[in-house]
């Protein structure tokens, strides 16, 4: 440390949702004694991707083998279920189904089975009778059952690793300016008008993480576009034993419409995944002329949409569409009407696009002076937060160690 100068903290993490507190979690555990604050601009932790997702421990199964996220989801699902034992929060281990619903769909069934096998996820293929042994409503032509797959309580896993951490985290900070000098560290000014000077800086603010890496000096190299996954709830939960998803399409990140047990025993179905207007745009209503010009003057952006354009009007149909979305649940759950499907809150996807249109599909984190930049950790980012943590929390403290 340069003398004369007062830090608050060695490292100080932007973003208080899973990610962030893991990050937090690993440092302290790592190095004992190392200072950690977290800054947070919601009034409590997991306000936004975290605390609005499916809730699903990921198996990894559809990952590409030797990626990031195949490796730490497969990781991070067991060590995940261990974490949730060990401090006895809500989850259960409950399987899933993937289903093809059409021919042209088997081949990709079958690509999985042999994905899950390189992934060293354990598989069973059905034939169409099999089905009903798991999920007596659903119909399809083939699936496979997924053992690992769980779900949880991702705000209390978020909540109970922000405490055992043992960092200062600060709610109702917002991150208003940063400034990195090689020499002095990095300081920030929030909202409120507070100061905090800091060795290094973690950057794992999830919807505006390429905004905070320009705040820092650093060209994120991408943009983050925002895609809002809209979700209803069952009004027969009885109709839905556990989780059951459809085949995905390898051309896009999303996994499709699905259905989700939780653990409360309510069934989510969905989500529909449209552009959003807004970062944080959780309906249509939801407007931020800055954040939506940000996403329509990267080039990206438009490439994206000229590339898609017809998977878009399917999703955007659905969007404004009850019934066109009960057509695409049906596929799966013939049994479900219009009046079975109850509104419920919606959630938005951090997508990190690329100039050239390509969406990231890996998790994405760089390191540059006395920062280390989390640019990509959609989902299964909650199901592999603890290895996550740990590798950010390793760049960090190595970042720190060079100081």
């Amino acid at each position: 440390m340069r003398p004369g100068i007062a830090y608050d903290c060695d490292v100080l993490v932007i973003g208080g949702g899973i990610v962030g507190l893991s990050t937090a979690y690993a440092i302290t555990r790592a190095v004992p004694g190392t200072r950690v604050t977290v800054l947070e601009k919601e009034p409590g932790p997991a306000r936004h991707q975290t605390g609005r997702n499916s809730g699903v421990i990921h198996s990894g199964i559809y990952y590409r083998p030797g990626s990031l996220k195949a490796r730490y989801a497969v990781k991070g699902a067991a060590e995940m279920v261990k974490f949730c034992a060990e401090y006895d929060i809500p989850h259960a281990v409950t399987g899933k189904l993937i289903v093809a619903t059409e021919r042209d769909e088997l081949p990709r069934l079958h690509a999985l089975v042999q994905r899950g096998r390189e992934n060293g996820i354990p598989v069973r293929e059905l034939g169409a009778p099999q089905i009903a042994d798991y999920e007596p409503e659903v119909k399809g032509l083939a699936a496979i059952h997924v053992g690992t797959t769980g779900v949880c309580d991702f705000v209390g896993v978020a909540r109970h690793l922000g405490e055992a951490s043992g960092a200062q985290i600060r709610y109702g900070a917002e991150v208003v300016r940063i400034d990195r000098r090689t020499d002095l560290g990095v300081a920030v000014l929030t909202g409120t008008g507070d100061i905090v000077r800091s060795r290094v800086l973690v950057n794992c603010a999830g919807l505006y993480c390429d905004e905070i890496a320009r705040m820092t000096g650093d060209d994120p190299g991408m943009r983050i576009v925002p895609f809002r996954g809209e979700y209803y709830e069952l009004a027969r939960p009885e109709l839905v034993r556990g989780l059951v998803y459809p085949v995905p399409d390898p051309a896009f990140p999303f996994l499709g419409v699905h259905l989700t047990r939780g653990i409360d025993g309510g069934v989510h179905i969905g989500p529909n995944a449209v552009p959003a207007l807004a970062r944080e745009g959780y309906d249509w209503s939801v407007l931020r002329p800055r954040e939506l010009a940000s996403t329509l003057s990267w080039p990206g952006s438009w490439r994206i949409a000229r590339r898609h354009w017809r998977y878009g009007a399917g999703e955007l149909r659905r969007s404004v569409s009850k019934a066109a979305f009960t057509t695409a649940v049906r596929r799966l759950l013939p049994p479900v009407q219009e009046t079975d499907l109850i509104p419920t809150s919606a959630g938005v996807r951090a997508q990190a696009v690329l100039r050239d249109g390509t969406l990231v599909d890996d998790f994405l984190i760089r390191e540059t002076d006395r920062a280390v930049h989390v640019l990509n950790a959609p989902s299964p980012a909650a199901t592999a937060s603890l290895p996550i943590g740990r590798e950010v929390a390793r760049r960090a403290l190595a970042a720190l160690g060079a100081v």
